[in-house]
């Protein structure tokens, strides 16, 4: 398929936005009957850099309660984290009853980019693969939903986004060193993506991968599947109705506001 075969392929904004808010409604629902139910979730998010990890993360949670999903996403580990046992600063942020926490990248930066720039021994890597399978079993029979996703981009389509931001004062943020180190080892974190999950997916906490080539179906494939993968009901509500204002104490509540300044309406 050609370069221009594939842009045509792409799912147009109109039938993205129709189709995203039918799911952002379902995400809804979904909110109360964690809330309902007490449910806790862990939805985690790995892939390569631009592969489309915080827009499809964005689309999840625009329109729900902060408070129900929490986003997650760690900067590089302090001198005293480092310290500390390597999954400990990532459960002090897992979900209480009635939460779903989404780790934008997760545990599995061992997996990943520490393993490929060498922020940690060949050792140290082999027996986070060892053990990690053992303490998601843990973290599941606890009671926990572990819902383990890997964005799949694309060499060119990679490319294509990285030159984007270089240009774009709004996006130019998106590119760091390591992004730029990212992009020159991409087979060394081909590798390590294999060998990942050649000894995480496991039967209790699978690997869910996503072709995120075109970010608009990805984004839906993946709200789709959550939708699946917590069973939910509607909650029933009672419907809500504005009471009537009281006049109790009325006085013009403007007139002090006059005395204040007021920031210039340029628009």
């Amino acid at each position: 398929m050609s370069d221009d075969q594939a842009v045509s392929t792409k799912l147009k904004r109109k039938d993205y936005e129709k189709e995203l808010r039918k799911l952002q409604v379902q995400l809804c629902h979904l909110q109360e009957w964690v809330k309902e139910k007490k449910l806790r979730v862990i939805i985690l998010f790995e892939g390569r850099d631009a592969a489309g990890k915080g827009g499809t993360i964005k689309a999840i949670t625009e329109k729900v309660s902060p408070r129900v999903f929490r986003v997650v996403a760690l900067p590089a580990p302090s001198d005293r984290e480092k310290t500390q046992m390597f999954m400990q600063r990532y459960m002090q942020h897992f979900p209480s009853a009635g939460e779903i926490v989404i780790f934008d990248r997760s545990w599995y930066n061992r997996a990943g980019v520490e393993y490929v720039m060498g922020f940690c021994t060949e050792d140290e890597h082999d027996r986070f693969l060892s053990l990690c399978p053992q303490i998601e079993q843990y973290v599941v029979e606890g009671g926990i939903i572990l819902i383990k996703i890997w964005l799949e981009v694309g060499m060119d389509e990679q490319e294509r986004r990285f030159r984007a931001r270089l240009d774009d004062p709004l996006r130019q943020w998106k590119l760091s060193p390591m992004d730029i180190e990212s992009y020159r080892q991409w087979y060394a974190y081909s590798r390590a993506r294999d060998s990942m999950l050649k000894k995480t997916n496991s039967k209790h906490a699978p690997w869910l991968i996503i072709r995120s080539d075109d970010k608009r179906r990805a984004r839906l494939n993946c709200i789709a599947h959550l939708l699946t993968a917590i069973p939910y009901k509607r909650v029933n509500r009672d419907k809500i109705r504005l009471p009537k204002r009281s006049d109790k104490g009325r006085y013009d509540d403007q007139l002090n506001l006059r005395g204040v300044k007021h920031v210039a309406e340029q628009y």
